[in-house]
């Protein structure tokens, strides 16, 4: 259909655990000198404005990175991502980086990115944010045909993000055939699927398939800011990564409760962190 515009849910508190998550694996790749590649299947537009008529019209990030900016107190988990965010800003939070801007801010000249875009407003501010940037590669195709099409990678070290807007009912089918098809061919490569929590059912769903089918360590994290309801909306969201850095449990098992605190959870939300497939 692809109606869904990230601009109006830029810095919103299911970007803040995202990119987080993002950026704690970045920066585990960043600690050997050797060259990585970092692929994005649904990328956006690259950076939005929080003065926005989008932003404004939801207001979401008041909720997520507007609390950030504001606290003094930042946990050294969050600063990889917190560093980045203002870099695009000065004095002021007026710009929200999307994932690729993330990466492009943190991976080094001798590492790769492929990003991938097809919505036909977003994918030209996409092209046209790195079309000086040589380490870049700009695509425009179903991302879900991103893992046939561009893996395994050159280099074989990275991460791919995998952030689809889930617009329509067969999208979580999409996401986990694709993460399949992906595993078959990088089977040591970093997958990190994000995912938002409205049907609880959907995402039980797929975390028995993943159970079953995926034979990689498969770490899932949730951050809620509301308890699981049958009402309209997201009550919380999630990341998914299969092959996490060594790190990643830890980093994320301190920062979560932070998160949960910052951003003002309800005391009845649900915050997880757990293994899907078991680390060997």
């Amino acid at each position: 259909m692809l109606s869904y515009r990230h601009s109006f849910h830029a810095g919103n508190h299911a970007d803040i655990l995202k990119h987080a998550t993002l950026c704690l694996i970045l920066e585990a790749l960043n600690q050997k000198d050797k060259p990585y590649f970092y692929g994005d299947t649904h990328a956006g537009a690259g950076i939005y404005s929080l003065a926005s008529e989008h932003a404004r019209a939801t207001g979401e990030f008041q909720g997520g990175i507007a609390k950030l900016w504001q606290t003094n107190d930042i946990p050294s988990m969050l600063a990889p991502m917190m560093n980045v965010v203002k870099h695009y800003n000065g004095g002021g939070l007026r710009f929200y980086p999307g994932s690729p801007l993330f990466a492009k801010a943190m991976l080094r000249e001798q590492d790769k990115l492929t990003l991938n875009e097809i919505h036909p407003s977003d994918a030209p501010l996409l092209a046209r944010e790195f079309k000086s940037d040589r380490r870049a590669h700009i695509d425009a195709m179903d991302g879900y045909h991103f893992c046939k099409d561009r893996l395994p990678p050159t280099p074989r070290r990275g991460v791919l993000l995998m952030d689809p807007s889930y617009e329509m009912k067969d999208e979580y089918k999409k996401l986990f055939n694709a993460l399949q098809d992906g595993l078959k061919r990088w089977e040591t490569g970093t997958f990190a699927l994000w995912y938002p929590v409205v049907d609880r059912g959907t995402i039980d769903e797929l975390e028995r398939k993943i159970r079953r089918h995926v034979k990689r360590p498969t770490l899932q994290v949730e951050l809620a800011l509301a308890p699981d309801s049958d009402g309209y909306g997201m009550t919380a969201s999630g990341m998914i990564v299969v092959n996490p850095p060594w790190k990643l449990p830890e980093q994320l098992n301190e920062l979560l409760p932070w998160l949960a605190n910052t951003l003002e959870a309800d005391e009845a939300a649900n915050q997880r962190l757990h293994w899907l497939v078991e680390d060997a």
